[in-house]
């Protein structure tokens, strides 16, 4: 099998009609990497996991995912990468279990009820399975949005802000959830304004500032080498 990066975009932009979102942007993340992408609101960062999710189509550049055309492929990225929104995405009519079986039927995946329940015992709602989506509390709905991610093992694992609307039981999933992609060979990209909550450790950290992306700096680098460099000009 071909070493492919996991996600390897060149010169990639997107544009919301006349105010372009992503510029240009050249990024290679390798097999089994946790890559942290922070900068400020509408810097362009969700816009550019929609695009490696398929979600959106780039307006120009190109870029692969496992060695999948990010165009001719989509279809088969889908069945890779696992995207967490900023949005959990539930159905407010459904019940959790109904939501989770409505998933699974969309990825493709055997809706069994013990891996369904399992998926949401795991995330601390396995009594909650008959409720409907609708009277949970907002961190319920994340934990069932979480749930999602866990009736699969994607090759891709995309994170959008995942730590804003949890408490630090719903960080620690999300936190293991980084963990395990990781320890099977899978990427992460995650999206965090703090990535001081994810404990699993990016192996790297890159800026995003409209829609461009900036020097990359080491997740693992010293605190104080952190606020020495810059001042440098490094």
């Amino acid at each position: 099998m071909p070493d492919f990066p996991a996600v390897s975009l060149r010169d990639v932009a997107h544009r919301y009609g006349r105010r372009w979102a992503v510029r240009g942007v050249s990024l290679t993340v390798a097999r089994g990497e946790v890559l942290a992408i922070i900068g400020h609101n509408g810097s362009g960062k969700s816009t550019l996991l929609r695009i490696v999710a398929t979600a959106l189509r780039a307006t120009r550049g190109s870029g692969h995912v496992w060695g999948a055309d990010l165009i001719r492929d989509a279809v088969a990225i889908r069945q890779m990468v696992s995207l967490l929104s900023t949005d959990p995405g539930v159905y407010g009519d459904l019940t959790a279990l109904e939501n989770l079986r409505f998933s699974a039927e969309m990825l493709g995946v055997d809706g069994d009820r013990r891996l369904l329940q399992g998926a949401l015992d795991r995330v601390g709602l396995g009594a909650e399975g008959d409720e409907r989506a609708r009277n949970m509390s907002s961190g319920m709905q994340w934990r069932l949005s979480i749930a999602r991610l866990l009736l699969r093992e994607p090759r891709v694992l995309l994170l959008d802000e995942p730590f804003n609307s949890l408490d630090q039981d719903g960080a620690a999933l999300v936190n293991t959830l980084i963990h395990e992609t990781r320890e099977r060979g899978g990427s992460v990209l995650l999206v965090a304004h703090d990535i001081s909550r994810a404990t699993a450790g990016p192996d790297r950290t890159v800026e995003m500032h409209d829609g461009m992306l900036e020097d990359a700096m080491s997740a693992v680098m010293p605190d104080v080498e952190r606020a020495v460099l810059p001042r440098l000009g490094a």
